[in-house]
């Protein structure tokens, strides 16, 4: 081979080397860029249950055997098994659900036969049990927090408002964990998907 093509090889080599670190160093940049920023995402469906959306008669055909309570179209599903109750709310002469509400309930008694609750848990995967930390993994920070507490027991209140995504979609979640405690995250306990404001 002769020498000046030996050079333009080597120049040519040189070139694209430099050209790969440059560019490489420029996407490792971005990606790193990108994975800072918060992520942004919204919940349509708990339960099975898209609010605003699905009827009570996909709703009964999903749950025939839940219970009414209380005087404005609340349904309510106990699973002894894993002491989880589901709640859902037409509201007042409405043939839509509006909100549902999953939650666990510690003093909940029973015999345990068949349980219900393989399908309990949010579009996006979150159920009851998680930590706070997937909450956030999965919808990125919550627009507010606040302490709450329930039957004594410290709790954190994450809400989400899902105004942004549009009016078609549900508009607000909010996610009840316990209190973050010794450098241990909380656990969700209560999950609820609305329509409308809460």
């Amino acid at each position: 081979m002769k020498r000046a093509s030996t050079r333009f090889w080597l120049c040519a080599s040189a070139m694209l080397f430099v050209t790969f670190q440059v560019s490489a160093q420029g996407r490792f940049r971005i990606d790193d860029k990108y994975s800072s920023r918060p992520i942004r995402s919204n919940e349509l469906t708990l339960a099975g249950i898209r609010p605003g959306s699905t009827t009570l008669d996909r709703a009964w055909k999903l749950y025939p055997v839940a219970s009414v309570v209380g005087p404005i179209g609340t349904f309510r599903l106990m699973d002894p098994c894993t002491r989880m109750v589901l709640y859902l709310e037409n509201g007042f002469k409405s043939k839509v659900i509006n909100t549902v509400r999953l939650e666990l309930n510690e003093s909940m008694t029973g015999k345990c036969e068949t349980s219900r609750a393989t399908r309990w848990l949010a579009g996006q995967g979150l159920k009851i049990g998680d930590t706070s930390r997937r909450v956030v993994a999965l919808y990125g920070e919550p627009d507010s927090r606040s302490p709450s507490t329930k039957n004594g027991q410290p709790l954190e209140l994450l809400h989400y408002d899902f105004g942004w995504a549009g009016p078609d979609v549900p508009q607000v979640m909010e996610v009840v964990c316990t209190a973050p405690k010794d450098g241990t995250p909380g656990r969700v306990v209560e999950i609820t998907l609305a329509a409308g404001t809460l």
